[in-house]
């Protein structure tokens, strides 16, 4: 009998963590896992999170928001589990010893505790893409060097590295990662100006929370995939491209220089990415959906418009630019975005008030701050600054775009 595996699931009640824990409770149900759950950090999200912990009895259940942390108190009454809420008890969570971690924390409120769970030796499961945008040489260097180490989670990613086990790294010409291409593919920027955040949640493929959902409707969630896949493989900017392909059923590309271009195949599911994560180099069964490609009839690609959407352009320019520019795009994109769903600025406005704030932040030399000439994420402490002062900038650039309304 196998010993239990050590989980831990940070961002439990979004949908990766949901996903994650289905995964495991039915490998769990075939005996193709025992698992120890050690902490769930949810959001705020009360009512699932009590669900979750008395399912899975971890050792720490965490509710972020501190506004929940009574009403889960009351749910988890007579339970005898360890609750707690707030950062820093998603810290405690996330230092507790762990084989394999979840980090699906949305947003760069994920880097800390990511990092933190790094240091415990696990192995991190990275969903949260904003902790490698923002500090990922950092990251996966502290994660190399504590005996752990990083798989990744979104479903491009997951494609890249398996297809990159087909070859020397340096033989490989281009990573190609495919766009769904979000529901405004077809749309003009005139029929683009009036979206509603509604409409901007309402990916045609995947079901996502409302960040990762606008984020794909802007390609934004695109140019946070190129940079995570910049550090994650550490590939150049010249050698990552992005097509649009509306199927979402070929996940992403490797060209080598003989010609040949791998890819990896599914139906867009994220448990499969999330089942490789979790028994890489093996692979774990589960139901998993069959892919049809007589019923999918045919596969279709296109170049991605970056008039219309251009905040694919601004990735890739931080991403070239170096320093902390990644860790500023990041910053801005979710200062903006949390604006948009508030209606406070227009759809369109998104992409104009990352470009001015990164404007603004490379005169006032920020973007090269803690940098010493390499890519973002050397130092920890440099990319917290650059992402606090982004933010900061963004607020009053958004000021700008109400006027212009």
């Amino acid at each position: 009998m196998m010993n239990p595996r050590r989980v831990s699931v940070f961002g439990s009640t979004g949908s990766v963590g949901v996903s994650t824990l289905d995964l495991l409770d039915e490998a769990q149900a075939s005996g193709e896992a025992r698992v120890a759950m050690v902490a769930l950090v949810g959001g705020a999200n009360v009512v699932r999170l009590a669900e979750q912990a008395l399912k899975w009895r971890p050792e720490f259940t965490v509710i972020a928001d501190p506004t929940g942390f009574a009403d889960l108190t009351a749910r988890l009454a007579g339970s005898g589990l360890q609750i707690g809420c707030g950062m820093s008890a998603v810290m405690e969570a996330a230092s507790l010893s762990a084989d394999w971690v979840m980090a699906a924390i949305v947003g760069a409120a994920g880097l800390r505790p990511t990092l933190a769970a790094a240091k415990t030796g696990a192995i991190i499961a990275i969903a949260n893409k904003e902790s490698i945008v923002c500090a990922g040489p950092y990251l996966l260097a502290t994660a190399k060097a504590c005996g752990g180490g990083v798989i990744p989670v979104d479903s491009e990613h997951s494609a890249l590295f398996q297809a990159l086990q087909a070859g020397p790294k340096a033989r490989v010409r281009r990573l190609i990662l495919t766009a769904s291409g979000g529901p405004f593919r077809g749309k003009t920027l005139a029929e683009m100006a009036d979206v509603t955040p509604q409409a901007a949640m309402a990916h045609p493929v995947w079901s996502m929370g409302p960040k990762i959902s606008l984020d794909s409707a802007t390609l934004a969630n695109k140019g946070l995939e190129m940079i995570e896949a910049a550090y994650l493989f550490e590939t150049p900017a010249d050698k990552i491209d992005v097509v649009v392909h509306p199927e979402s059923i070929v996940h992403s590309l490797v060209e080598f220089e003989d010609g040949s271009t791998l890819a990896q195949l599914g139906p867009p599911d994220m448990r499969t990415p999330i089942a490789l994560a979790y028994a890489w180099p093996d692979r774990l069964p589960w139901a998993a959906p069959r892919l049809d490609l007589p019923a999918l009839g045919r596969l279709t690609f296109e170049a991605p418009d970056l008039d219309r959407f251009p905040m694919l352009r601004l990735a890739r320019e931080s991403l070239q630019l170096g320093g902390h520019a990644p860790c500023a795009f990041n910053a801005a994109n979710e200062v903006a975005a949390a604006a948009f769903l508030q209606n406070r600025i227009g759809f369109l406005n998104i992409a104009t008030v990352v470009e001015e704030t990164l404007l603004q932040a490379q005169r006032g030399a920020l973007l090269a701050t803690g940098s010493a000439g390499r890519n973002s994420g050397d130092d920890l402490e440099s990319a917290l600054y650059v992402d606090h002062e982004t933010r900061r900038l963004a607020e009053t650039c958004l000021d700008r775009a109400r006027v212009s309304d």
